[in-house]
């Protein structure tokens, strides 16, 4: 009697124990993988918004680079969506999402790469300046690649795991071992670290405007038939619409992308018109020509280019400046 009941109690323990087991290998609650679902897409859509600003307010218009930014925002918003709506319920959703978010975390730093070289050293023939929506945009592709790596690397829902059969299948990355997740983790970590740090040292380094005319003098030049005014070294001047004969309505970003024309009052021999100076913001002296401030565009990458005539940015109207005899 006291065999059987001491048996029994020990079978009961050790049934007991079992459920204990087998709770603590199941994987932790799926709240930190939503979370990070949530903000590494927003993170992406975010990216993806910064960029469309940047092509609608004057990249469009720069060869090669306006068709990369272009892509940049399709891509964004398309994986966005894609690492928010694919399900982890089971081993073939946590494979495709896993995916989604690796894709997501390459393309966040892929596009960090893409902005430091174009700062640094220039890219496809242009060089960037820091800006503050470009070092918005860096800073949220570093925390976008964070929250993606994370999700990647994420431990599969309990309801995925006990699909036993389906994760069998599915193999890795469906299914990632400890030691790898956390030598992958530890990976990315230092990876945006260096991210980080190198995005300072780059940024820190940039110029926060590209370099601007001075007193130089002012020529022409003939553009699709048209005489243009042009500064010294024949980089296409333009007029902005908003712009008053004593007053410039350009400052901030808009400056960054229209740089104006500073310096001292000259003309070259041959250059009709009053050429004059208004006094900015900053107290430095733009130059004038007929009443309009001057400026010259930064997606005109050669002289005899005019690619930013007639367009409506930063505000208002853009036009070359046109010279009659």
């Amino acid at each position: 009697m006291t065999e059987r009941h001491s048996m029994t109690r020990l079978g009961t323990m050790r049934g007991a124990g079992r459920p204990v087991r087998e709770n603590a290998e199941r994987p932790a609650s799926g709240w930190p993988a939503v979370i990070l679902r949530v903000v590494g897409s927003g993170l992406l859509i975010a990216t993806a918004a910064i960029h469309l600003d940047l092509y609608l307010t004057g990249y469009r218009t720069i060869p090669t680079i306006g068709w990369l930014f272009l892509l940049q925002v399709i891509a964004a918003f398309g994986l966005g969506l894609a690492v928010l709506a694919i399900p982890r319920g089971r081993a073939a959703g946590v494979l495709t999402s896993r995916l989604a978010a690796a894709a997501g975390a390459g393309f966040a730093v892929a596009t960090l790469g893409g902005y430091l070289l174009s700062v640094w050293t220039g890219l496809f023939g242009f060089k960037e300046v820091r800006t503050g929506a470009g070092i918005a945009a860096g800073l949220v592709e570093v925390a976008a690649f964070v929250a993606l790596a994370a999700l990647a690397l994420a431990p599969a829902p309990a309801k995925a795991t006990t699909d036993r059969a389906a994760a069998a299948r599915a193999g890795f990355p469906a299914r990632i071992p400890p030691a790898a997740a956390r030598a992958a983790g530890m990976t990315a970590a230092g990876l945006a670290v260096a991210a980080l740090v190198l995005f300072g040292l780059v940024v820190a380094g940039a110029s926060s405007a590209p370099p601007v005319a001075t007193s130089t003098g002012l020529k022409t030049t003939t553009i699709g038939g048209t005489t243009v005014l042009t500064n010294a070294k024949g980089f296409t001047l333009y007029s902005f619409a908003p712009d008053t004969p004593a007053t410039s309505k350009c400052y901030g970003s808009c400056a960054v992308y229209w740089p104006p024309v500073t310096g001292t009052a000259a003309a070259s021999a041959g250059v009709p018109g009053r050429v004059g100076t208004i006094t900015r913001t900053d107290g430095s002296e733009q130059l004038t020509y007929n009443g309009h401030p001057l400026y010259t565009y930064i997606g005109d990458t050669a002289p005899g280019q005019a690619r930013g005539n007639n367009l409506n940015l930063n505000g208002g109207l853009w036009h070359e400046v046109p010279v009659s005899r």
